[in-house]
């Protein structure tokens, strides 16, 4: 059965070729007049770009994969000669990364912007910084070494640490003294064979230290840190401050020691406050006195006082016929709290930034 066809005859149906579009004949210059003119249009567009939407015109333009510029000078390739080919061929690679560097660099510089646009603008005021302030009782301990420098007193520092002398032998406090059980004090663990080793419970230690190494006339104040095994609570606690005031000097009297810390007491309250002197016992002092101080129509307890033992003066050198002195013990924590009106010295000590800032 014969098949079908459309063309009625068998030649007819043959496939024919189909017609190309002939390339027009170029000359290498024009060629590379046309390339170089490209890459000038080109880098010069891409350079000023301002914006995203005017960067994707100029690549569209340029480098474009149907109607871009490139694409139309790559099809003249076709109208060179053979031998021309190689050497157009190289140029127009070279224009084509020129190109497409200018485009990359393009691209960065306005990524570059926008970064910058949203960092921080320097020329507005910062985010102002929370700053802190010292420690009511730290606020408390330089108060003091203010008002004792003006009354002549030099402010001196020791060790926490202490020996066995400086706490309790030389301050006329004996072996068989109660303040020297093991349950009053924090005795430290040495090694077998050495003198046992104590944190100190008072800061009466610095003034022996200070008397071991200087003559009198003496003036001196020691503030630090104290420790002693007492139960927490509103007045007392393990670890706390103490300032202690020493005068050794000729002619000194109870009537000194008085004027000294109404003085004290006058300048770091304020106003008008009165002392009184309550008969009392310290192993280093004789005759020995408990400080109250009266305040807002309150009497206070602050502190023990007294006139140096001589046993005292002997210990460190001094010639008891020759001079006498006073001393002065305050708990830093008790005149704080009475400044500021703060009922419970644990609340020094319990970090509560609430608490702490109000000061």
């Amino acid at each position: 059965m014969p098949s079908s066809s459309r063309c009625g005859r068998p030649s007819a149906c043959r496939s024919r070729p189909r017609s190309r579009k002939a390339v027009p004949t170029v000359s290498l210059d024009a060629f590379l007049a046309e390339i170089e003119s490209l890459r000038a249009d080109a880098v010069a567009a891409l350079g000023v770009v301002a914006d995203e939407a005017s960067l994707e015109q100029a690549r569209i333009e340029f480098l474009g994969a149907k109607s871009g510029r490139l694409k139309s000078i790559q099809k003249m390739l076709g109208g060179l000669s053979v031998a021309e080919r190689p050497a157009a061929g190289k140029h127009f690679n070279d224009a084509k990364q020129a190109i497409t560097a200018a485009l990359e660099a393009a691209q960065g510089r306005l990524a570059g912007t926008a970064a910058e646009a949203d960092a921080i603008d320097v020329t507005l005021p910062g985010d102002p910084l929370r700053l802190g302030h010292l420690h009511p009782i730290t606020q408390t301990i330089r108060r003091v070494q203010e008002i004792m420098s003006r009354l002549g007193f030099e402010s001196v520092d020791g060790p926490e640490v202490e020996d066995q002398w400086h706490n309790f032998e030389a301050l006329a406090i004996g072996a068989e003294h109660p303040a020297r059980d093991p349950l009053d004090n924090f005795y430290l663990a040495v090694a077998r064979g050495a003198d046992p080793l104590l944190l100190r419970s008072q800061t009466s230690t610095v003034q022996i230290r200070v008397m071991e190494q200087r003559k009198p006339p003496l003036r001196i104040v020691s503030l630090g840190r104290v420790y002693r095994p007492d139960t927490a609570d509103a007045t007392h606690y393990p670890m706390f401050h103490q300032v202690e005031g020493l005068l050794v000097e000729q002619g000194t009297t109870m009537a000194h020691l008085k004027s000294v810390l109404r003085l004290f007491a006058s300048s770091f309250l304020g106003g008008d406050v009165h002392v009184r002197f309550r008969p009392s016992f310290f192993p280093f002092t004789e005759p020995s006195v408990e400080v109250d101080m009266e305040w807002g129509g309150r009497w206070i307890e602050m502190g023990g006082a007294g006139m140096v033992d001589p046993a005292v003066l002997a210990a460190v050198g001094y010639d008891p016929d020759q001079v006498s002195g006073f001393a002065f013990g305050l708990g830093v924590e008790r005149i704080a709290a009475r400044r500021y009106g703060v009922a419970d010295i644990r609340d020094f000590y319990r970090n509560d930034v609430r608490f702490l800032e109000q000061f």
